[in-house]
C-alpha cells in the first residue's frame, strides 16, 4: 500500500509575471529560500489557481499583458480574503501607481528593478503581518507593542517611554499609533489612517498630518527628523522599526 504523501507545509507564494525567464528565476529562489512558490502568466491563470490552491502571498505585476487590471484583481483577492498578502509590482518608482495599489488592499509594492534581497525581505514582513492577524482572530490577544524601547499597553493604553516615563496620548493619537504598529514598515496613506483612528470628523486628509505632527512630538527625540514615524512623500507615512507583541 503506498503511503500519502506528506503535505507541503511552505507558504505558498503565487508569481505574476508574463515574461517567462523572470517568472522561473523569481520562482526558483523562492523555493530556495523555503516557500512553495508558482508562476503563472496572466491574472486569469492566477484567478483560477486562487480556487484550486490558496495562496499566502501574490507578488502581482500591475503591468499585465492582453490590458487586465492588476488593481482589479488585487481588489477581487482582498474582497475574497483578508489573509492573503499582496505585494504589487510596478514598473517604476510610480507614487501613483503605488497610493492606488495600496488603496485596493496591496500590503505592500515594490519597484522594478528590484533586488531579490530586498523583495524576500519585504515578502517575509507581509507574511508576518498577516501571521498576527491571524492570531489575533483566533482569539490571542494583544496586550503590548513593543518597539525601540517603547512599550503601549493596550489594557491601559499608556505608551512608556525608553526611560520609564508614561506618555499621555490622546484617543486619536492612540488610535493612530496602533494603526501603525499593526503595520510596521508598511506605508499607510492617509485614507488608511483616517479609517484606522476614527478621525472621520475630521473633514481634510491633513488632520493626518496634524495628528501625526502631534504624536512625532512625544515619540521622536527631534519630531523635525523623525526616526520612528517616517514620511514617504506622494504615498503616506510608516513606522520605520520592528515591532514585537506580548
Amino acid at each position: 500500500m503506498a503511503l500519502a504523501k506528506p503535505k507541503d507545509s511552505r507558504p505558498h507564494v503565487i508569481v505574476v509575471e508574463d515574461e517567462q525567464f523572470q517568472r522561473e528565476t523569481m520562482v526558483d529562489f523562492l523555493d530556495d529560500k523555503g516557500f512553495r512558490a508558482t508562476g503563472v502568466e496572466s491574472g486569469a491563470a492566477l484567478l483560477k489557481l486562487v480556487e484550486k490552491d490558496p495562496p499566502a502571498l501574490v507578488l502581482l505585476d500591475l503591468r499585465l499583458p492582453g490590458g487586465e487590471d492588476g488593481f482589479s484583481i488585487a481588489r477581487y483577492l482582498r474582497e475574497r480574503s483578508r489573509r492573503v498578502g499582496i505585494i504589487m509590482v510596478t514598473a517604476s518608482d510610480d507614487t501613483v501607481d503605488q497610493v492606488v495599489g495600496l488603496e485596493t488592499g496591496a500590503d505592500d509594492y515594490i519597484a522594478k528593478p528590484y533586488e531579490a534581497r530586498a523583495l524576500l525581505a519585504r515578502i517575509k514582513a507581509v507574511l508576518r503581518r498577516t501571521e498576527q492577524k491571524r492570531a489575533t482572530r483566533r482569539g490571542e490577544t494583544v496586550r503590548a507593542y513593543r518597539f525601540k524601547g517603547w512599550e503601549l499597553n493596550t489594557g491601559t493604553r499608556k505608551l512608556r517611554a525608553p526611560d520609564g516615563r508614561n506618555v499621555e496620548l490622546t484617543n486619536s493619537e492612540y488610535a493612530l499609533l496602533v494603526a501603525f504598529l499593526k503595520a510596521p514598515g508598511r506605508i499607510l496613506t492617509r485614507d488608511q489612517l483616517l479609517e484606522s483612528s476614527r478621525l472621520h470628523d475630521d473633514i481634510y486628509d491633513r488632520s493626518i498630518d496634524v495628528q501625526i505632527l502631534r504624536l512625532r512630538r512625544k515619540v521622536e527625540e527631534s519630531p523635525n527628523q523623525p526616526k520612528l514615524i517616517r514620511t514617504e512623500r506622494g504615498a503616506g507615512y510608516y513606522l520605520d522599526s520592528p515591532v514585537e507583541t506580548v
